[in-house]
């Protein structure tokens, strides 16, 4: 069980980054590039539901924030989940 719940941390680490690079990316390539392009792919149906209840507040747009912490908490959830089996 120990080898699945570090699957599950791995998984979220890598979403996490993946959020944390389109952020970064978004501030210094064009919305056209092919490597934000792609990125944005993955991540924005992720981002959208939580856009919806919490649009960004002038330039600031919390969403990827808000998407970060729900992935921890859901990787913690679903790792106490599979370590108490």
């Amino acid at each position: 069980m120990n080898v699945l719940a570090n699957i599950i941390d791995m998984l979220a680490s890598l979403l996490s980054i993946l959020v944390l690079i389109t952020v970064l990316l978004s501030w210094f390539l064009p919305p056209y590039n092919a490597v934000r392009e792609a990125l944005d792919r993955l991540v924005d149906p992720l981002l959208a539901p939580i856009r919806r209840f919490i649009p960004p507040v002038g330039m600031f747009d919390f969403s990827p924030l808000i998407l970060m912490l729900l992935i921890q908490f859901i990787a913690m959830i679903l790792k106490s989940f599979v370590l108490s089996l």
